[in-house]
């Protein structure tokens, strides 16, 4: 078992999704411009590091 695709990975692409609707919802709703940005800021910064766990987790199961 590889914790980091098994465990770490999906967690980490749930939250991306999860900042991604929160920021979709507030432009809807018609929300604070500033609270949207910044959720977006935020999605930018865990896509990130999504990338590179995902990286990581492929460089490991490969060597």
């Amino acid at each position: 078992m590889n914790v980091l695709s098994d465990i770490v990975l999906p967690v980490a692409l749930v939250a991306v999704a999860l900042v991604l609707l929160a920021g979709l919802w507030n432009m809807m709703r018609g929300g604070s411009a500033n609270r949207s940005q910044s959720l977006m800021r935020w999605r930018v910064g865990l896509q990130f590091v999504a990338i590179v766990i995902a990286m990581a987790a492929l460089y490991f199961a490969k060597g």
